[in-house]
């Protein structure tokens, strides 16, 4: 019997959609996932810096966000199975934004927005930074925002697994295919076609496919302007001793916070030099010849900081704005859409989940408005700019 709702793409976000389906009291029909590796080996959940921020520009993303926060502070009530409860170890150690003067304005614009949303944050100027941190080069820094609360890090594994084993506990069930094509007809996707040559049908199709969302959209006649592109973590130890540390972002955009007994740190590259990326190769050169030179720049003890292990993954980046594409595109009917998270998928996990979720039940947003991210912004040309972008 096929599905009333397809996701294509298990990981955060397909597993958080399946979730809120299944427990939505006005929902009653037949959920399949279907995710091409089981293993979760490569998705961009299991290998992301896994954190979550409110200091946002736009409305709509610190509101995912907080959406977030407030789910992963109640993980229990949700995700609880046989009344075991995951633990997803969510640490509230805040994120804090680093600017020199030619950012200063930006960060105040910024602050402005977060603390109009309720986001817990607080300006500091270079003699508080220093105080806070002493750790911390500051000489050509005009100021900082940190996160008093609401903003850290957490197990990104034990989060993907709980949902999906939520997931299944009611109902949803979980498949090994690759997807190879949405097979259109007018307004409707009438099947999904499998590698293995057989095909699905449902009554709603949702593409969480990540990186893979572009080609599924293709094969419905559809632009989605999403790409891979790769980006690369680093574990780092080091001798220095940084009491109280966040996770910092750097006005260069590297970002580095403590993880186990050393620290997790990266950088995005040149726009230059960051193509439409399906590899897993580390960026050695990355570390060696830009990001470590940044960090012991912000940080004295990083001088001598050893890499001990690295990986990398991939953004599906939204090249009109980096920011998602969600919900329906207007010749399609029956497929949604939550693709372009461009970094961001994780921590909006629970927000858009409970959002597609709306969408297939009720055929609106009820819990936040997020319009915004629909696609007529992306049809009209018209970015919905995020400046924080990591």
């Amino acid at each position: 019997m096929n599905p009333d709702v397809i996701i294509i793409g298990g990981a955060a976000v397909g597993s958080a959609a399946a979730y809120f389906l299944a427990s939505s009291p006005g929902f009653e029909g037949r959920v399949m996932v279907l995710e091409q590796d089981l293993g979760y080996e490569f998705c961009a959940t299991a290998r992301s810096a896994a954190s979550i921020r409110h200091q946002f520009s736009t409305p709509g993303n610190i509101a995912m966000s907080q959406f977030g926060t407030g789910f992963l502070r109640r993980l229990p009530e949700h995700l609880s199975v046989d009344g075991e409860a995951p633990d997803v170890g969510f640490h509230e150690g805040g994120y804090l934004f680093l600017a020199t003067a030619a950012g200063e304005a930006v960060l105040r614009e910024n602050h402005t927005t977060q603390r109009q949303m309720g986001a817990d944050v607080v300006l500091l100027g270079t003699a508080e930074l220093a105080r806070r941190f002493p750790w911390l080069h500051t000489a050509d820094l005009a100021g900082g925002s940190l996160g008093l609360s609401g903003e850290g890090w957490f197990d990104a594994w034990a989060l993907m697994q709980a949902f999906r084993r939520k997931a299944r506990s009611l109902g949803v069930t979980y498949r090994q295919a690759r997807v190879t094509a949405l097979r259109r007809q007018g307004r409707r996707i009438a099947a999904v076609g499998l590698d293995d040559g057989s095909s699905l049908s449902a009554g709603t199709v949702i593409n969480a496919a990540g990186t893979g969302a572009a080609a599924l959209a293709r094969s419905a006649g559809l632009f989605l302007p999403v790409q891979s592109r790769k980006r690369c973590v680093f574990h780092v130890t080091s001798p220095a001793s940084l009491p109280g540390c966040p996770l910092v972002i750097d006005p260069s955009g590297a970002y580095f916070r403590p993880e186990g007994g050393g620290f997790i740190c990266g950088i995005a590259p040149a726009a230059s030099d960051d193509p439409e990326c399906h590899d897993f190769e580390v960026a050695h050169a990355l570390f060696d010849e830009v990001l470590w030179p940044l960090l012991a720049a912000r940080v004295p003890g990083f001088e001598a900081l050893r890499v001990q292990r690295s990986w990398a993954g991939h953004y599906d980046v939204n090249t009109l704005d980096a920011n998602v594409i969600l919900g329906a595109h207007p010749e399609v009917d029956n497929l949604l859409f939550a693709n372009g998270f461009s970094g961001h998928g994780l921590q909006q996990s629970p927000a858009v989940g409970r959002a597609l979720a709306e969408l297939v039940t009720h055929g609106r947003y009820l819990t936040l408005d997020l319009a915004a991210f629909g696609w007529d912004r992306v049809l009209g040309g018209r970015p919905l700019v995020e400046r924080n972008v990591v």
